[in-house]
């Protein structure tokens, strides 16, 4: 193996350029050409792409998003779109890729390898941390501790002026993110898809007059409903006597420097990457599994995604929040 590419796909996240340093720099030690595309698969298939040098990644590590810049590439699901990409790796004579996104973008890589030949290696990033088969995503920390700062700036306010805030974070299909902050922020009430609460839970909940305070923060996970704690608030403002603001942190949670975490684990997974491929390894992942760093299988097509599953630790955070 003599030249590898390497791409993000998907949503950016803190820590992918941790990891595209660790790439270039690794592949450069053992003698290896490293490619990038702009834009992700996106860039394959337009034939986009360029020589990475060890220069071009100095500097990159303490920057939020992707110097290499990200999109989701539905095209490149047409199989006729792949065998034109993999026509133009064999034609340049790149036959390893390393890929950091999620499943979506493994599942591509996997066509590439079956299809082509291609030797592809995944690196995990995605700021809700609901990748299966490992427990940890690049980006999650930085995103979670943006949203810390936040909730912590929001209480400051809800203090001073007796409101009641619902923050809502990012977690589309998981709570993780919901759950950490939370229970970090000292949250009285955490709303996630795995262990929702209804209206009228939270409503009795909030009435409890061992409960009743000056102010109160919720944290809801959007769980696919970007903009959810809208439609919550309101139902809360009519049936309990208190008000309620919104604060939908959004996109804040995918910028920023990266934590001393993401650029570590970062760099770590870079390097296993390169590592991996120089092996002979195909189609398997970067992981964090019991607190080390592995390599796993990509999570299959029907594996769904990772989940909340520990329902004491909500007790927790209810007893603590009392």
């Amino acid at each position: 193996m003599t030249k590898i590419l390497v791409l993000t796909s998907g949503g950016d996240s803190p820590g992918m350029n941790a990891v595209i340093r660790a790439v270039v720099r690794t592949s450069w030690n053992h003698g290896i050409e490293v490619y990038g595309c702009h834009g992700g698969y996106q860039g394959l298939v337009d034939q986009n792409i360029f020589a990475i040098s060890t220069v071009q990644v100095a500097g990159c590590i303490q920057h939020g998003g992707t110097i290499l810049r990200t999109s989701r590439c539905k095209a490149f699901f047409d199989q006729e779109v792949r065998r034109k990409s993999i026509n133009f790796l064999q034609e340049k004579g790149i036959t390893g890729l390393v890929i950091i996104g999620g499943d979506g973008s493994f599942r591509a890589a996997s066509m590439l390898s079956h299809e082509g030949g291609i030797k592809v290696i995944g690196i995990p990033g995605t700021v809700d941390n609901d990748i299966i088969g490992t427990e940890y995503t690049i980006g999650f920390d930085t995103a979670r501790n943006t949203a810390l700062r936040a909730i912590d700036s929001i209480r400051d306010t809800g203090a001073s002026t007796s409101t009641y805030f619902l923050i809502e974070v990012m977690g589309q299909r998981s709570g993780f993110l919901a759950l950490d902050v939370g229970i970090a922020g000292g949250a009285e009430y955490i709303l996630t898809p795995e262990f929702p609460l209804t209206i009228d839970e939270l409503v009795t909940q909030i009435k409890e007059p061992h409960r009743k305070r000056n102010s109160l923060i919720i944290i809801v996970a959007e769980a696919g409903l970007p903009g959810c704690s809208l439609d919550i608030a309101k139902q809360l403002k009519q049936m309990t006597p208190f008000e309620y603001r919104v604060c939908v942190l959004g996109h804040i949670q995918r910028g920023g420097s990266p934590t001393v975490m993401d650029r570590e684990i970062g760099s770590r997974m870079g390097y296993l990457a390169v590592k991996s491929l120089l092996e002979g390894k195909s189609e398997v992942m970067t992981a964090i599994q019991n607190g080390n760093l592995v390599l796993t299988k990509f999570p299959g097509a029907d594996a769904g995604y990772r989940k909340l599953e520990d329902k004491n630790i909500f007790e927790m955070s209810r007893i603590l929040s009392l």
